[in-house]
């Protein structure tokens, strides 16, 4: 079944390549007006293309997410232009260091939180209001299998996952009597430049590539997708419900 979201708004960080990318584009070609973020500006620009050729329409936004007044800016520019949004996709990461944790540089440590942790909270806080005036707010939040697994010298970007899904839970809960529905999504293993980073000796066309992810986001910003509060977990294709440990 195709997804209609003509009308709607979406944004979408970390747009200028991999899964931000392509996530942008099956919301252009559903109908949505896309607001694509992203530091590189080559990366947009190729983006706005693909998107004008498929018939739809973007606004580029080039900033760096660790400009902190930039993402508060964000909210007002979004609200005077167009009073609201439908769709926010926060996608935008980094890994830092595969290493030990006791050998990860601190300004590697801070620059992972910084981009992977606070600013999605600082979106969420900028966007949250505009989201509020959609009637049928949605919003999906990258995460990662590494925020459970924890597995040895992913320290940083593994407690990076873990704080963002804790914060989607958390914003899911504040919000379950509105109209705005949150889920985390761990795409799982993907063709992407950070994938390259963290394995780089696997074969590329060993994994999925970033259009199968941004097909089954697609199906989580609808307005007739419900549920809120729960994980999607892209290698099982459904949704997770959390619970304590044992």
């Amino acid at each position: 079944m195709s997804i209609d979201l003509k009308g709607r708004l979406a944004l979408v960080t970390g747009a200028s390549r991999g899964i931000g990318y392509f996530t942008a584009l099956e919301l252009a070609k559903a109908g949505a007006h896309v607001v694509a973020c992203a530091r590189t500006v080559g990366g947009l620009e190729e983006l706005d293309d693909a998107i004008k050729a498929v018939g739809g329409s973007a606004t580029l936004v080039p900033f760096d997410l660790a400009d902190m007044a930039a993402i508060d800016k964000l909210g007002g520019s979004i609200f005077e232009r167009w009073g609201k949004l439908d769709i926010l996709v926060a996608n935008a990461g980094v890994l830092g260091t595969i290493s030990p944790i006791g050998h990860v540089e601190a300004k590697v440590f801070e620059k992972v939180m910084t981009i992977n942790v606070t600013a999605t909270w600082r979106l969420i806080r900028s966007v949250e209001p505009l989201l509020m005036k959609s009637d049928a707010g949605r919003a999906v939040i990258l995460s990662s299998s590494a925020a459970h697994k924890c597995k040895p010298f992913w320290g940083p970007y593994s407690a990076s996952k873990a704080a963002v899904e804790a914060l989607a839970r958390t914003w899911a809960g504040e919000t379950q009597r509105t109209a705005l529905r949150i889920t985390s999504f761990d795409p799982g293993a993907t063709r992407t430049a950070m994938r390259a980073q963290a394995i780089p000796g696997e074969d590329p066309s060993t994994v999925q590539h970033p259009s199968e992810v941004a097909k089954a986001i697609l199906s989580l910003v609808s307005p007739d997708f419900t549920e809120t509060g729960k994980l999607f977990e892209m290698r099982k294709g459904r949704l997770l419900d959390y619970r304590l440990p044992d």
